[in-house]
């Protein structure tokens, strides 16, 4: 079976003035369809910055990755910025760490995931509505249509990380990248994301 992503000799590094920086030196791995990969490390060894140059979601100055992260056969890093809008959050999907810094406090929960969809997928308003109440449901978020209505701050933080997940899969991407889902959260509300993750 053909990997689905390959991360080849992966280096990212940042320069200032002075000195430079390498939060990643040459790491690589292979993911096939279905399989599950787990990328474990103290903190500050380089795992959310690995998640998010797979994003090419790191906007820093002065930053040089080299290496290869092929998706499907692409190569990610040598796509315009365009491309990889067309990519990220459709073909490549990620949960965040933080779900109250990941979503905007100043749009409705459901303005934000009906965004996503229509920027992927041709349909209308109320199509891409009716996907995020089904996505909402498959990762139980009670009151699914009346949440759509409601904002970030008014959620607690599990129902966040449940609007998170139901986000990244709701365009059904190949690839799911979780950076610590269940960070700050409860031990039963960890199992439940886990197992809906999964």
């Amino acid at each position: 079976m053909e990997n689905l992503l390959s991360v080849e000799n992966l280096q990212i590094s940042f320069s200032s003035a002075t000195h430079t920086v390498y939060p990643v030196e040459e790491i690589s791995f292979h993911i096939k369809p279905g399989e599950t990969l787990g990328i474990v490390g103290e903190s500050g060894c380089g795992k959310s910055i690995t998640a998010l140059s797979i994003m090419r979601l790191i906007k820093k100055k002065n930053l040089i990755c080299r290496g290869k992260i092929l998706y499907d056969g692409v190569n990610l890093l040598e796509l315009s910025e365009s491309e990889m809008c067309l990519i990220r959050g459709n073909q490549i999907s990620m949960i965040f760490q933080e779900p109250m810094t990941s979503l905007n406090p100043l749009f409705s929960i459901g303005a934000q995931v009906v965004e996503s969809i229509r920027l992927h997928k041709k349909i209308s308003k109320k199509e891409a509505r009716e996907q995020a109440i089904e996505a909402f449901c498959k990762v139980k978020i009670p009151r699914a249509e009346k949440i759509m209505d409601e904002y970030p701050h008014t959620l607690s933080g599990g129902m966040q990380q449940r609007v998170m997940i139901a986000m990244a899969l709701v365009c059904q991407p190949g690839i799911l990248i979780a950076d610590e889902p269940t960070t700050a959260l409860d031990v039963t509300i960890q199992a439940q994301i886990l197992e809906l993750i999964r």
